[in-house]
């Protein structure tokens, strides 16, 4: 099996055109170094940001009739930000089919996020170029929330404020954040924090900032409690 009938499987949709699929791997990095005259999968990206966000817009305007425009775009924004598309790329290991020039792949091109987030809606696109809108909206949904109306219910809120909420339901509990270890060089480095319930650990997280790195732990904290936070 190759990379490419191995990513098909993961995915779960097969192409008729490969072309589509090779184009939509190719980061400039890797068009630039071996002068491929169709480029890289920027333009993809254009189309498949636009097919990503008209099936989001549909999703959230079928599911949740009852919120109002702003809460919507809102909602949009949060699924089909970068942070989130990384995350679904990385869900379907797309880092490992990248076709990466020789200093991204040096410097850990696989793992960034604006590589993969770009990626991701480059391979939307050749789904929709080769299938289809359905084919590309089956695979786009894929990725969301399961239960949508919850998900929106934490999604104009974060979760340090959702935890307080929850804990503020008994007045003598309290909540502290502790910075406990940074790791990794300056340019690079990641903030561990922990959130104590009565001096007791109750959840972890490690981000870019101190301030990631709370909410993390909150989310992580929530999580344990039963509280669906995707």
């Amino acid at each position: 099996m190759n990379s490419i009938e191995k990513l098909e499987e993961i995915i779960g949709y097969k192409f008729n055109d490969k072309h589509l699929i090779n184009h939509a791997l190719t980061h400039s990095s890797y068009a630039n170094e071996r002068k491929i005259a169709s480029g890289s999968n920027e333009r993809l990206e254009f189309l498949g940001d636009s097919v990503l966000s008209i099936v989001v817009s549909e999703h959230l305007y079928t599911n949740l009739k009852n919120v109002a425009e702003g809460d919507l775009t809102k909602l949009r924004a949060s699924l089909v930000c970068e942070k989130s598309l990384h995350v679904f790329a990385k869900e379907i290991h797309l880092g490992d089919f990248l076709m990466l020039g020789k200093g991204e792949e040096n410097t850990g091109g696989r793992e960034r996020p604006s590589i993969l987030a770009d990626a991701f809606e480059a391979v939307i696109a050749a789904i929709y170029l080769d299938g289809g809108m359905e084919s590309a909206k089956k695979h786009i949904l894929r990725f969301m929330p399961k239960d949508i109306e919850h998900t929106a219910k934490f999604a104009f809120k974060d979760f340090k404020t959702v935890l307080q909420e929850v804990v503020q339901k008994n007045p003598e509990e309290k909540v502290e954040y502790n910075l406990i270890g940074e790791e990794g060089p300056d340019h690079n480095k990641r903030f561990v924090v922990e959130v104590m319930l009565n001096y007791q650990v109750i959840g972890r997280g490690k981000g870019r900032s101190k301030k990631e790195a709370e909410q993390l732990a909150a989310k992580e904290a929530l999580e344990l409690m039963g509280y669906e936070t995707r």
